[in-house]
């Protein structure tokens, strides 16, 4: 198991799977819900081809293949402008790897190069949206054109495994309470609550100093919200105070982490500290 194992379930609804199913990130914060729903502008013709419009550039640098976007989306029938869905009255982005084939191939190829703060609308012919063979939905039929508005609230970089913390752990004894330092204080943003906070990570036993995890060569930030009991709390405590671009080392006592029964598919033996060395490289 690895920390992935963790990781917050982000998958876009149905509606888009493919199938009917310096390293950091901007300092791009958003409260989840703060954004109004945008209104499509209807083609003036049936999309035959792939049409991607910046409505709003952003900043930053553009999104490639096998970056993280977090984004609001609304999509309509190009042909009358009908709903189907949308993030906003959800008050939840969603998060997409791009090129990965996690969603329509319209996004797959008309998302690259959007920046954090972007707005793009995405008009998509019916061959690389649903074709003849839409999901479930009243409003979706075979052969419908697609327009989207996508606003990009943040973009999280693929993880170079060679911009890996050089970060080594002696045997450490176990600790009563949890401890921390800041190895890098970040200039970024504060997280604020309620927000996601996406982390790069090197996990160590305390015991033998053994590596464990490295989301760094998985290229995937862990990502969860602070308090909200999504992970071991150790962990969710361990990015208080931080500010994004920030790094930190933090040895979680075992009752905080698994507990004293460890975890045997990490690699963690019975009763033993979990050391954590922790990038904050967005939160939104």
């Amino acid at each position: 198991m690895r920390f992935s194992t963790f990781l917050i379930p982000v998958a876009a609804l149905g509606l888009l799977a493919a199938c009917g199913d310096d390293s950091t990130a901007s300092n791009t914060t958003s409260a989840a819900g703060a954004l109004p729903k945008p209104e499509v502008k209807l083609p003036a013709t049936l999309p035959t081809d792939l049409v991607v419009t910046d409505l709003t550039e952003g900043t930053g640098t553009g999104a490639v293949n096998g970056d993280t976007v977090v984004l609001h989306y609304v999509g309509v029938r190009s042909a009358d402008g009908k709903e189907f869905d949308n993030s906003y009255d959800r008050g939840k982005p969603i998060t997409v790897t791009l090129g990965a084939g996690q969603v329509i191939e319209g996004w797959d190829k008309g998302l690259p190069g959007i920046k954090a703060g972007g707005r793009r609308q995405l008009d998509i012919p019916a061959a690389m949206a649903y074709g003849d063979q839409p999901p479930s939905t009243e409003v979706i039929q075979p052969g419908d054109a697609l327009s989207f508005v996508v606003d990009a609230v943040t973009v999280i970089p693929k993880a170079d495994p060679a911009n890996a913390p050089d970060v080594s752990v002696p045997p450490t004894a176990n600790a009563t309470e949890q401890t921390s330092k800041d190895l890098i204080v970040g200039q970024g943003a504060d997280i604020q609550p309620g927000q996601t906070v996406a982390v790069q990570l090197l996990a160590f036993s305390a015991a033998d100093g053994k590596l464990l995890d490295s989301s760094w060569k998985q290229g995937t930030p862990l990502t969860f919200v602070p308090g909200a009991g999504q992970l071991p709390p150790g962990l969710e405590k361990a990015v208080e105070g931080m500010k994004i671009g920030g790094r930190r080392q933090v040895q979680i006592p075992f009752a905080d982490a698994f507990g004293p029964s460890g975890n045997t598919d990490l690699g963690l033996p019975a009763s033993t500290d979990l050391i954590m060395v922790l990038d904050l490289v967005a939160a939104y």
